[in-house]
């Protein structure tokens, strides 16, 4: 068995993944909240190879441990550029925290994106379309007369003199426990630990951008596809041996 054939497969395997992975952070660079899928290598041991075929291995020195490409992914939670929008249903938050949104079957869901806006019934809505959450567990709804809109720090909102609920702001003992749905929207998992934030710190009229650096990405894309050519190399090199072997053979 050609085991540097299989090793090669395993890479480009593993290459694919990280193409994908860079592929959804340069597409999603411009959504604000967006937090960056990373990648990290490891090698998967696949039992031992004899270098003896032609007998039993005699000592250690006789044998190779058969490595495998491993990739896990994963999460940055760093927090983004925060930039000045001007726009009064833009929040931002400073520190940790993420807001909460009610999603499909009344399944909670937060975010770093506070690019709010209103519907036509008057209701705060997030990402994805989602009702904006208060600490109460309830949606916010404008009044009918308009009016403007004030988000103070604390994240109470008032639309004139009318205060109409404080923004639910959520923080997580273990953000790696967070999965990822779509449009930098998470949900909780197992032993992520969630609590409320009584005294959060927000911004209005700000927007906290995503935490990609779409040069890095660019680059990274550069050595997959080095990477990539080189792993194939060694795969048709290794073919073209076998039919070289196989030919002499009869």
């Amino acid at each position: 068995m050609n085991i540097g054939l299989y090793q090669s497969a395993s890479s480009l395997s593993a290459l694919e993944r990280w193409q994908d992975c860079v592929s959804q952070n340069i597409t999603s660079a411009q959504t604000s909240g967006y937090r960056k899928r990373t990648v990290q290598f490891s090698t998967e041991t696949a039992g031992k190879w004899n270098l003896r075929p032609d007998a039993k291995a005699t000592g250690p020195e006789d044998e190779h441990a058969v490595l495998f490409a491993r990739v896990t992914n994963g999460i940055n939670f760093l927090t983004g550029e925060t930039q000045p929008t001007r726009r009064e249903l833009d929040v931002a938050i400073q520190g940790d925290g993420f807001f909460e949104l009610k999603g499909p079957d009344g399944q909670k869901l937060y975010t770093r994106s506070g690019e709010f806006r209103i519907t036509p019934e008057r209701t705060l809505v997030g990402a994805g379309g989602f009702e904006v959450m208060t600490d109460g567990g309830n949606p916010i709804v404008m009044l009918p007369g308009g009016g403007a809109i004030t988000v103070n720090r604390d994240g109470t909102i008032f639309q004139g003199e009318t205060a109409l609920g404080k923004l639910s702001i959520q923080r997580f003992e273990d953000v790696g426990a967070l999965r990822p749905t779509f449009g930098g929207l998470f949900v909780e998992g197992p032993g992520a630990g969630r609590e409320t934030v009584d005294e959060p710190e927000l911004m209005q009229g700000y927007l906290e951008q995503s935490n990609v650096q779409p040069l890095r990405e660019m680059v990274d894309l550069v050595l997959i596809s080095r990477a990539y050519e080189a792993n194939q190399k060694v795969i048709t090199t290794a073919d073209e041996q076998m039919d070289k072997t196989l030919r002499a053979l009869g």
